[in-house]
């Protein structure tokens, strides 16, 4: 066996207990094992150093360390039941017993590698979409990239999925990573430069808005209800113009024909109301709003084994993006639940702006993603939430994320909101999120009994959601924004 790490000292307890390192190669987080007289070998990972002067004028380095525990016969996670001895040999832990305590399972989607080892992390994709996802990091700290990461994992095995992108960050899923350092990581991570042919760009807008994109999105714009008209208005209506679409809607409905809004329009103009032309202003930009229309796309489209379909909002406002969004998602979970579509994922960017918490906003959005938070997993319909703001985010929503990836955050509300999502984190766990460097992640699993920290893999398609310089002028062409900078920042030189 190859030689300890350090010696335990003074009192210690069957969780948590300090040794006196003596391997200047370790370092915090490592994964440690200790013989117990009981239990046999017990996985510990250091949580702390500190180093100060002895009596001797030597160097002293302490880590602190918790147990993880030992499988038991019936295959279960538990700690000891008697604490270690002082004066008791610490040890680096070897791959096979780090895999087997952790339970990190071959196959199901590859994130990356364990922080500090080459162990592979993966994640079983029918639990991801059934229990869901969320993804939370400061602006900077790698979220878009990681959520590419599972897109790409979820896209090789044909799950459906419908990506709402509001910034246009992942246009490039259809190109292979081109980065100049991409040949060494590929090798470190085991994967390959892909471009995904299977990706349909779609806009609300118009091709001017969005040149990149393949097709347009449409909504059907024909027989609205008067509740649906009202969402898709980005202004604020008063109770006299909501009762001015009410009447003009009965009336048309009256009629027994099918209506548009310019039908709806007409209606309000041949009004005696007096406050008919300020509710006619509010709803002309309907009549210019393209992703209204007599011949919606289909969801069987949108949404199909071997499909992914990215609704890119670039120039879309965002009352009206909230719109698009409630009125899309709704449609499709009803399909879901009639077995329309096939079972798959959502992905939705800037999760806070679309389901925000009660306080900071109110958005007609927010309804459609709580239900299927609560009750998609029932269906088949799963979600992965990304946000920059925690805080923001519905806490109803968070807390239906049985899995989450958190990557650095320091706002202390955002902290406190992860951690209320969470069961059983420790304070360790708290400071460890704080400090996270770019492009490492504190994954936390219904598969892993322990939160564990992953350095994302490198993606594989090419990333589009770096900021840009202001010095770039690559904006002037109408493309998907190249992302070289983020790519540096998360692996560096390989």
């Amino acid at each position: 066996m190859i030689g300890s790490v350090g010696v335990i000292f003074g009192e210690t307890g069957s969780h948590t207990f300090k040794f006196m390192v003596t391997d200047p190669a370790l370092r915090r987080t490592d994964y440690v094992k200790v013989w117990h007289s009981t239990d046999g070998w017990v996985l510990c990972q250091v949580m702390s150093m500190t180093r100060s002067e002895g009596a001797d004028n030597k160097d002293r380095v302490i880590a602190s360390v918790t147990v993880i525990g030992v499988r038991d016969q019936q295959g279960l996670l538990r700690a000891p039941m008697t604490p270690f001895r002082p004066g008791d040999r610490v040890y680096k832990a070897e791959e096979e017993l780090i895999v087997e305590t952790l339970g990190l399972s071959d196959g199901g989607a590859y994130l990356g590698l364990l922080d500090g080892t080459d162990i592979p992390v993966t994640v079983d994709r029918n639990k991801l979409i059934q229990k869901h996802c969320s993804i939370l990091a400061m602006t900077g700290s790698g979220k878009s990239y990681t959520a590419a990461v599972i897109i790409e994992e979820m896209m090789e095995k044909g799950v459906p999925l419908l990506i709402i992108d509001p910034h246009g960050e992942y246009a490039t899923l259809k190109e292979p990573n081109d980065d100049a350092d991409m040949g060494a990581l590929a090798e470190k991570f085991g994967v390959e430069p892909q471009g995904y042919k299977n990706v349909t760009i779609y806009t609300p807008g118009n091709k001017k808005l969005c040149g990149y994109a393949d097709r347009p999105l449409r909504l059907n714009g024909v027989n609205l209800k008067p509740k649906e008209i009202i969402e898709y208005v980005p202004s604020e209506l008063n109770n006299t113009e909501i009762g001015l679409i009410y009447e003009a809607v009965n009336a048309l409905r009256n009629d027994g024909i099918d209506y548009t809004i310019k039908d709806v329009l007409r209606e309000i103009g041949s009004s005696h109301s007096a406050m008919k032309w300020g509710v006619y202003n509010k709803l002309e930009p309907l009549l210019e709003a393209e992703f209204l229309s007599d011949r919606p796309t289909p969801l069987t489209e949108l949404f199909a084994r071997g499909r992914t379909s990215i609704v890119d909002m670039k120039g879309i406002g965002p009352d009206v993006q909230q719109a698009i969004v409630a009125k899309l998602l709704d449609n499709l979970f009803e399909a879901r639940k009639a077995g329309q579509v096939p079972p798959g994922m959502v992905v939705v960017e800037e999760a806070h702006n679309f389901c925000p918490e009660k306080g900071f906003a109110k958005t007609v959005s927010g309804d459609v993603l709580r239900a299927i938070a609560s009750e998609g997993r029932k269906f088949g319909l799963g979600l992965l939430i990304i946000s920059q703001r925690p805080a923001k985010v519905d806490k109803n929503v968070l807390s239906q994320c049985n899995t989450q990836i958190i990557m650095r955050v320091t706002n202390p509300n955002d902290i406190r909101a992860i951690t209320k999502s969470l069961e059983g984190i420790s304070s360790e766990l708290e400071e460890e999120i704080k400090r996270l460097p770019p492009g490492v992640a504190l994954f936390v699993s219904p598969d892993i009994p322990r939160a564990v920290m992953v350095q994302v893999r490198v993606r594989k398609s090419r990333h589009g959601g770096a900021s840009k310089e202001i010095s770039d002028e690559a904006d002037k062409e109408d493309k998907p924004p190249a992302g070289g900078s983020l790519f540096k920042r998360l692996f560096g030189k390989a």
